[in-house]
């Protein structure tokens, strides 16, 4: 939000982005005879998007099957200064709403597969508000933001060049769309307030944040009701546009800690039984860095060209079962004649994993393993405003075992009654993204 805020606030005059035929034009509806324009010279945008997913597990995970889903995401953007009120302000609404299912729960995995079907609730069908914040910008290098955040986008959300966003037009892989370590502790929807500084007046030049959030805040409700409870996350995140070899490049840190309460992954069947509860753990802290280079760049700061990407975080490694991440690969825009909007990437990624373990009189069971896995992907702009990207990921799960628990003979307590592996998934998707 902040780099789109900043760089709105510095244009003059904006260029008439909605103007065009049918098939040229940035968006699908157009520029609603001109009205849609003049609201964006005001400082009014809405920006609107449709994006379904069809996606199969065709050979290993938990279960094959095929599934279809969608979501759609409306967000209004209000300028102060340029509606005539006063310097520096932005307030921005999202509505975001998602239906039917995804494969997410057949594959084993700790990564979805389709992160555009998480959002804005990983489970049923939603339709939420994500996000209603505040920006104010007191000087050209410094501002506050306040309210309910998205922070995915709202605190710049491990921002990245060729893998970052909600899985409508880059890897549909969560573990390249941000990093994994930060999952815990970072809420996709919460309310929160945070400092931001632009060192340079230039948002994308140099950006560095500090916010405090709600640990537990959802899409689905105001978090007001929860604010007694104390649960709060510090993060902060610096990153820096790079100019070696004279191609443009990122490098960004962050990093964040939570003072709340989460279940270990180290349980014993005793304490359960006393305490009737699982074991907690008190806090929980990560570590996380990526970069971004372009090596082939014809026009610099168009977006197209060809780079590389990587990803790397570390966390306690118990409560949060992801001790260490990283990923690597290789993205690109508009590199073939005749194309220049399209892209696509390849990546590969890695977890080390906390183990799951339950102990009992009768010894100790182990339920994870670590994580890898690979993604390749497509995107082909039809139009500018549709764009539809065939997708195939190969992904070594987590989870080792579906595990079926039953009543054991001991005092009727619960025991293992049936074992069944969990192999290697390939996930294949088609992905069609409309932008009205």
């Amino acid at each position: 939000m902040f780099l789109g805020a900043q760089t709105r606030a510095e244009e003059a005059s904006p260029p008439n982005i909605y103007s065009g035929d049918f098939w040229t034009r940035s968006t699908l509806t157009g520029d609603w005879w001109g009205a849609r324009h003049i609201l964006a010279e005001k400082g009014i945008t809405f920006d609107l998007s449709w994006t379904q997913v069809g996606q199969g597990v065709v050979s290993g995970g938990k279960d094959e099957g095929w599934k279809y889903g969608g979501r759609g995401d409306l967000t209004i953007n209000v300028d102060t200064q340029k509606l005539g009120l006063w310097p520096g302000g932005f307030f921005t609404v999202e509505v975001e709403g998602n239906y039917t299912k995804s494969v997410n729960d057949k594959t084993g995995a700790l990564m979805p597969v389709n992160t555009n079907q998480i959002f804005p609730m990983p489970t049923g069908e939603n339709l939420n508000v994500p996000n209603v914040s505040f920006t104010q910008f007191f000087s050209p290098y410094a501002g506050v933001a306040l309210g309910k955040l998205a922070t995915l986008t709202s605190t710049s959300g491990d921002m990245n060049e060729f893998a970052h966003g909600k899985g409508d037009t880059q890897f549909m892989n969560t573990a390249f769309n941000i990093n994994p370590v930060t999952l815990l502790t970072v809420p996709y929807s919460t309310l929160g307030a945070g400092l931001i500084v632009l060192p340079t007046k230039d948002a994308q030049a140099a950006i560095v944040n500090f916010f405090v959030l709600q640990t537990n805040g959802q899409a689905n409700t105001s978090g007001f009701g929860d604010l007694h409870s104390n649960q709060l996350t510090f993060s902060g995140e610096a990153r820096v546009r790079t100019s070696f070899f004279g191609l443009t490049g990122h490098q960004l840190i962050g990093g964040g800690y939570s003072n709340s309460d989460f279940t270990s992954l180290d349980q014993d069947l005793r304490f359960i039984i006393e305490n009737r509860t699982l074991e907690k753990q008190k806090g929980s802290w990560n570590f996380y860095y990526n970069f971004d280079q372009y090596l082939y760049e014809p026009n610099k700061g168009s977006g197209q060209g060809l780079g590389i990407f990587g990803r790397f975080g570390v966390s306690d490694g118990n409560p949060n079962p992801m001790h260490f991440f990283f990923s690597v690969g290789v993205g690109g825009k508009g590199i073939i004649p005749g194309r220049p909007l399209d892209r696509f990437g390849i990546g590969y990624y890695y977890i080390d994993v906390g183990d799951l373990k339950f102990r009992t009189i009768l010894g100790t069971e182990s339920f994870l393993r670590d994580e890898h896995g690979f993604e390749a992907f497509y995107n082909f702009a039809l139009t500018p405003w549709m764009q539809l990207t065939p997708d195939i990921q190969v992904i070594r799960p987590a989870q080792k075992e579906v595990i079926t628990i039953g009543q054991g003979p001991i005092l009727g307590l619960p025991r293992i009654t049936g074992r069944e592996n969990v192999h290697t998934a390939t996930v294949l998707g088609l992905r069609l993204q409309l932008v009205f």
